[in-house]
């Protein structure tokens, strides 16, 4: 293990096999359907998660922070395991009651290094900054050097999300009622982003394909350094990736454009149908 461990949240949507590959350790966030409840991405997978999602007549899935307890247990584990400090990215605290929980986790250890970085964004957004933190840990950085190079990076964070509806951003109460109304008149598409750890909608067009257009413009407004496509089962994925990278023009190559489908801690949020990225811009 690095000297300095990478811990983030599920909301993050970092794939297992991305988190192991990277060296970053998850807590899961809770997944409700009715009166059962999950680990999210430990007893139910993204796969699992969307199915019971679009099955009819299923309950709408509620999502809940992870525990002060389940932090606590990943730092002392990480600790046990060698780090002598930790870096700990988690969900906007303006979405998600999650960092609280970190913070207090943090707490409890009085007499350790552990630092809680709002990451300001949520899915790959928080799971990128999480990435940029364990490359520089493997790197040998400390872990002041690496909360501070993250809380500079979030400036340079940005996501542009394309919907079919607002209605399940307005049934988990990131948005109000009235703004849902707005954004389903004319059966207009809705583009998302997150800004200063609050969901908006930035534009609404009048077809899908218009939108996920409009969606690769705003995403390519500056030079990109880096980015992750995202989706809620959404048909077109591998289109929507090469027009991105087409429009990129080569700057950023296909094989560090990664895929990832939006996992059960955001997707509740999101519904099925929609498509973006994440991008991180050049500095």
């Amino acid at each position: 293990m690095s000297r300095v461990a990478i811990v983030t949240d599920s909301a993050a949507d970092l794939t297992p096999e991305a988190a192991k590959e990277a060296g970053i350790t998850v807590v899961a966030l809770e997944v409700s359907f009715g009166d059962d409840h999950y680990k999210a991405g430990l007893d139910l997978s993204t796969e699992e998660f969307w199915r019971r999602m679009t099955a009819p007549d299923a309950p709408f899935p509620k999502t809940a922070a992870a525990s002060a307890g389940d932090f606590q247990a990943v730092f002392e584990r990480c600790l046990s395991d060698g780090a002598e400090a930790i870096v700990c990215v988690d969900v906007a605290g303006t979405l998600s009651g999650t960092i609280k929980a970190a913070t207090i986790a943090r707490d409890a250890l009085p007499d350790r290094e552990i630092h809680v970085v709002d990451s300001g964004s949520a899915s790959m957004g928080e799971g990128l900054l999480a990435q940029v933190g364990a490359e520089m840990a493997a790197r040998g950085a400390s872990a002041t050097s690496i909360v501070e190079t993250l809380n500079r990076r979030k400036a340079d964070l940005n996501v542009f999300f394309a919907l079919d509806t607002l209605e399940y951003l307005k049934r988990g109460g990131r948005i109000s009622g009235a703004q849902a109304a707005v954004g389903s008149l004319l059966s207009m598409k809705p583009i998302i982003t997150i800004k200063d750890g609050a969901v908006e909608s930035v534009d609404r067009v009048r077809t899908r394909s218009k939108a996920r257009q409009r969606a690769i413009e705003l995403l390519t407004e500056r030079p990109v350094e880096r980015l992750v496509i995202l989706h809620t089962m959404s048909e077109g994925v591998e289109e929507f990736r090469n027009e991105l990278l087409g429009r990129l023009e080569g700057s950023v190559d296909k094989a560090h454009a990664d895929v990832y489908p939006v996992g059960p801690s955001v997707g509740p949020h999101l519904g099925p149908g929609g498509i973006g990225a994440v991008v991180l811009y050049e500095a």
